[in-house]
């Protein structure tokens, strides 16, 4: 069996690092897999890149300028994580070429891929949804509006009140382009699964949950003392960990909540033990006043020294109002430390409440707090969270596991084409 994958890049981002993991995993298990990305940032030779000719490369970087440019019409837009989809990277001619009996479609934002370039593919396809955005007119995650289970239209994210925006366009142009497609989707929790069920375009599609999965060995427990000792953080403090890409400044992720649960934390016996570390942010001009001692360590772009930081945290924060399969929690779990987060979206099937962390009511900054203090409050309790926390990660989330899971799916995929053939 051949497999192609299809990646807007395959290290550049948690999608696509995902995505290059389920690569390398089916590799180890003896399955024929290349990946097709628009930007390579590996040596990997199973990894195609561009074309080698210039002006390929200049469209590949230019595109998602393009994009934006189309966002910028509207000026009373509220992110600028909506991808339009409008120029094609024409990589047709290469998937014929390496003729895969099976194409693994991944995040194909940023210029990468359009509606319509799937309906060219002419493959059985399974599109592993690592987000909202293959069913809604153009964002990657919708917050409260329920465009997506009709036709999209004025777009709340775009500030737009015209039924007729560009996300209806995209909304229409994906209904289009497939009606016909041999497609199966794979969420990548049970959250994305329901919305996908919900929207209007992926209803009736077959589906199958894989969760993602990461480098366990090295996501892994080491020693905290050791870890401290190299990061320059106090040996004895209990330390709470927080971050994310944009940690502090992206809304969905919650640092607004933690802050109000700090506050809380701050007034009460703790406040004097404990100290917040984030990653992913830079210590901001006008530092927020959180009542409790804060080192920033801004961004990361190595994974053994972001184990060493969960590894050296004594309980890590996932405050997001809406997440597929946050690697946060993932990889905090693998490492030991025990999860905090509300009982929301794809947190739900990563952490297990009360037994590797703690599941606070939805957008209760209060019981965040409750959690925090539950977690930290009994050596022993830690202890168990900890080891357990290791075991469900082993359990669920192993590499092996995941890549004979998708090998499963696309035996089933082809039995099914071959049949209807």
């Amino acid at each position: 069996m051949n497999v192609l994958h299809l990646s807007t890049s395959d290290l550049d981002g948690g999608a696509a690092r995902g995505a290059y993991q389920i690569h390398k995993a089916l590799q180890r298990i003896g399955v024929n897999s290349q990946m097709l990305v628009a930007h390579k940032l590996s040596a990997d030779p199973t990894v195609i890149g561009p074309k080698d000719r210039g002006i390929d490369k200049i469209l590949s970087g230019v595109r998602p300028a393009l994009e934006r440019f189309y966002i910028n019409k509207y000026k009373q837009k509220k992110t600028y994580v909506f991808s339009p989809a409008i120029f094609p990277n024409n990589i047709a001619p290469q998937v014929r070429e390496i003729n895969p009996d099976i194409i693994n479609i991944h995040w194909i934002c940023r210029g990468f891929l359009t509606p319509e370039s799937l309906g060219n593919l002419n493959k059985p396809l399974v599109w592993t949804l690592r987000d909202m955005w293959a069913f809604t007119g153009g964002c990657h995650y919708a917050g409260d509006c329920q465009g997506y289970t009709e036709r999209c239209g004025a777009c709340p994210l775009l500030g737009s009140d015209n039924n007729h925006d560009i996300s209806r366009k995209l909304w229409q142009r994906k209904q289009k382009s497939w009606q016909n497609l041999n497609l199966t989707l794979v969420p990548v929790s049970h959250w994305v699964a329901d919305c996908a069920k919900q929207s209007r375009l992926f209803k009736d599609c077959r589906q199958q949950v894989i969760h993602s999965t990461f480098d366990t060995s090295t996501f892994k427990p080491r020693s905290k003392t050791v870890a401290r000792e190299m990061l320059e953080l106090p040996d004895k403090a209990k330390i709470i960990l927080f971050g994310a890409i944009d940690a502090t400044s992206d809304s969905r992720k919650g640092f607004h909540y933690l802050r109000s649960a700090l506050k809380r934390l701050a007034e009460s016996e703790m406040a004097e033990s404990i100290q917040l570390v984030i990653f992913g942010a830079s210590s901001p001009r006008n530092l927020p006043d959180l009542g409790i001692k804060t080192t920033y360590l801004g961004k990361l772009f190595d994974d053994l020294t972001l184990s060493l930081v969960y590894t050296a945290a004594d309980v890590t924060i996932v405050p997001s109002t809406q997440d597929a399969c946050p690697k946060t929690a993932m990889e905090s779990l693998a490492c030991g430390t025990p999860v905090v987060c509300f009982d929301s979206t794809g947190l739900k099937d990563i952490v297990d409440h009360q037994e590797t962390g703690y599941r606070a009511t939805c957008f209760q900054a209060e019981d965040l707090t409750q959690g925090i203090r539950w977690v930290l409050a009994d050596e022993d309790r830690w202890y168990a969270l900890s080891k357990q926390a290791r075991i469900k990660v082993e359990r669920e989330f192993d590499s092996e596991r995941q890549a004979r899971a998708y090998l499963n799916l696309y035996q089933e995929v082809l039995e099914r084409s071959n049949l209807s053939a």
